[in-house]
């Protein structure tokens, strides 16, 4: 299978225009038509959009097998580990220390 028709099997299961993904990933219609129809390949920030937007792996799109759904990463997670990455280490250590306190609590 072809990233093009990779891209449109994704499209469509989401269940959305052409016009939609182009909007939602900052590039034109007809630009995202070409990725489709295997014209023309999109850059690598444009395959990280896209990889979000359908919340699948770059290496999916790009021929790969499916991520099995227990290893997919949600949008909540990746917000999670930005803000982790974006703290000192040790600020990060308690957060993470805090986070695991409360999931046991859970349990």
């Amino acid at each position: 299978m072809t990233m093009g028709d990779r891209l449109r099997e994704l499209r469509l299961r989401k269940n959305i225009s052409q016009e939609e993904v182009a909007r939602q990933i900052g590039i034109t219609r007809s630009a995202y038509s070409h990725y489709e129809i295997n014209n023309r390949q999109p850059v690598y920030e444009t395959l990280k959009k896209l990889a979000v937007l359908f919340n699948v792996s770059l290496d999916y799109i790009i021929g790969g097998e499916p991520v099995r759904p227990e290893t997919t990463v949600t949008p909540e997670a990746i917000e999670i580990i930005r803000i982790l990455n974006s703290m000192d280490q040790e600020r990060r250590k308690q957060s993470i220390d805090r986070m695991m306190a409360v999931i046991k609590q859970a349990e």
